[in-house]
């Protein structure tokens, strides 16, 4: 049985990852693979750390997109992959790579996930996950400080910068493409309810 693919985009801080989570979390009949977007952000180590610092990350372009698209077709064939791993404080992808078995359904979650045709003809059930601006500002400001180690300084320019333009250029147009739109993120338990339901008769149809 070809794999269901289950593609969660929204802007940053939109609570997406939380909404991917909870999905995969939600079918435990099922056997479930999860990928980040994130992961696949293309190797600059020919660039200086000041360079990848001031990077536009929030670009189509940063994104290895053609491997990603092969990873997706691989694990829809029954295939494992080796997902990369990338390095959010150096800038780089890392040495090492996480082994993903093929599963019934995958969630993959991303900020641009639904920018390239290649990756929304891919996915079967298309989710976008709404927020209001100032609380996903609050929320990226939150994750960069605590997890990845920026200044408030440093957050603060990258958003102005390109996060934002980016968002609007790109990301917020691509809602466009979604089968569903859930506002509230995480948070909308009633919306996911009904988001895993329809994977739940897809994967039962798919087995009739």
């Amino acid at each position: 049985m070809k794999s269901l693919i289950i593609g969660v985009a929204g802007g940053t801080g939109s609570g997406k990852s939380t909404v991917a989570r909870r999905v995969a979390q939600a079918l435990d009949a099922a056997s479930v693979a999860f990928i980040d977007m994130d992961a696949y952000y293309r190797d600059l180590t020919h660039l200086s750390l000041e360079e990848r610092r001031h990077f536009n990350w929030d670009h189509p372009d940063a994104f290895d997109v053609g491997l990603l698209v092969t990873h997706l077709e691989k694990l829809s064939a029954g295939k494992a992959i080796d997902k990369p791993v990338y390095d959010f404080l150096a800038h780089v992808r890392a040495a090492e790579s996480v082994r993903i078995e093929p599963a019934d359904v995958i969630v993959i979650d991303g900020i641009l996930l639904f920018v390239d045709a290649r990756i929304r003809e891919l996915c079967d059930v298309k989710v976008y996950v709404d927020a209001d601006a100032d609380i996903r500002l609050i929320r990226r400001i939150q994750r960069d400080m605590t997890l990845r180690g920026r200044s408030f300084q440093e957050i603060l320019d990258q958003y102005l910068k390109t996060v934002r333009p980016m968002h609007l250029e790109f990301v917020e147009p691509s809602k466009r493409y979604a089968d569903v739109i859930v506002p509230r993120g995480g948070h909308n338990s009633i919306a996911i309810e009904m988001i895993v339901a329809k994977i739940q008769r897809r994967l039962e149809s798919a087995v009739e």
